[in-house]
């Protein structure tokens, strides 16, 4: 596959050193907060909760991008755990919304401080203050490119 010619060398560097970086990062930053009885995709479906809740397993899975079966398997498993619950939708009885429970949002709210102290003090220990601004004023510039 060629690279566009319209695409300027810069932003094709940046694109891949973006990239790269993000999925190194957003990988170890989710390690830092790692529960031994929760996987990666239940902690992603307890933060959607935790954003959202009052949602169908149908709207989970497609947020997810996963099966609507196996979310269906994610959501019991944390209901088990008694992190999540289902109850009936008071507009269509037929359906059943995910909300999380007072542990689901204490598990979902320690996992964000131990992920925010863990990147705060790698920033703390490997950048100086002026490079720790530079982080600011970078994403500021892809905060811009997340909207449109």
């Amino acid at each position: 596959m060629s690279e566009n010619p319209s695409l300027p060398p810069s932003a094709i560097q940046a694109s891949r050193e973006v990239r790269a970086v993000i999925s190194r990062l957003r990988r170890r930053i989710m390690k830092a907060a790692e529960v031994e009885d929760i996987t990666l995709s239940q902690m992603s479906v307890l933060a959607r909760l935790s954003d959202k809740g009052g949602v169908t397993a149908s709207d989970l899975a497609a947020t997810e991008g996963v099966r609507h079966q196996s979310m269906t398997a994610t959501v019991a498993s944390l209901a088990a755990m008694g992190l999540a619950e289902r109850s009936p939708d008071p507009d269509d009885g037929r359906r059943l919304l995910i909300t999380l429970t007072e542990e689901g949002h204490r598990r979902v709210a320690e996992g964000r401080q131990a992920r925010t102290e863990w990147l705060a003090g790698r920033l703390r220990d490997k950048a100086t203050e002026e490079e720790r601004q530079t982080v600011i004023a970078a994403m500021a510039v892809l905060q811009r490119l997340t909207h449109d």
